[in-house]
């Protein structure tokens, strides 16, 4: 399973990067808001720390004008993944910036139709949102299952990321059912590596190696 990171905070990509565990990041509007920065200066910035796909998500409604932010955005870098909503202009964008060879990813997905739809869009990317269906008392997971399932039954090419990813739970869940990339904010990721038993472990050898009063160095 490929692991992006959800931030537009440069810092933290860059530390997270150098564990060599990253591969992409994903943005929206909310994310750029927070870092207080210009988007497409913070956009090339994230292009230049991660080599793999990094999502910039177009904000016009209407075809034409997300068609033409599509390919601006698009020119940044040649990882982009231009990112598009799950309506029908977004997934009329999604066609024409596919069949030009562009990366696209299709978010705000919250059925399995819409995913399929999407797949035959040709996107690169599809982005069902697991949280946000878990808080209105759905099971966002059994959502990445149908979609699973279903690309895999005609084979399609595009990658299920998942995404509104919670806690470390849905990772290794969507893992479990095929999925190929999750999408998660920085303290998730972090939250994978901790265990109270290694924890435990740890203590308890460095408590034994200072009793033997040697140093490695």
């Amino acid at each position: 399973m490929k692991f992006f990171i959800d931030t537009a905070d440069i810092e933290e990509i860059r530390d997270l990067a150098s564990t060599g565990l990253v591969d992409g990041v994903t943005t929206n509007p909310s994310l750029i808001a927070k870092s207080g920065r210009n988007f497409l200066e913070v956009v090339a910035e994230i292009c230049e720390v991660v080599d793999g796909p990094v999502s910039a998500e177009c904000v016009a409604l209407d075809f034409e004008t997300m068609l033409k932010e599509g390919r601006k955005l698009s020119k940044i870098a040649d990882n982009i993944a231009v990112k598009v909503p799950l309506t029908e202009a977004g997934l009329k964008t999604c066609k024409a910036l596919s069949d030009d060879g562009i990366m696209v990813n299709v978010t705000l997905c919250f059925s399995a139709a819409q995913a399929l739809l999407a797949a035959k869009a040709g996107a690169t990317f599809i982005s069902p949102f697991v949280g946000r269906l878990d808080d209105i008392g759905q099971d966002g997971m059994d959502l990445i299952a149908d979609v699973v399932t279903i690309y895999e039954n005609y084979d399609f090419a595009t990658e299920v990321l998942v995404a509104s990813i919670r806690h470390p739970v849905h990772v290794v869940q969507a893992a479990k059912m095929g999925a190929g990339v999750a999408t998660l904010p920085p303290k998730v990721l972090r939250q994978l590596f901790g265990h109270p038993l290694t924890d435990k472990g740890l203590d308890g050898f460095m408590k034994d190696w200072a009793a033997t009063g040697q140093s490695i160095l």
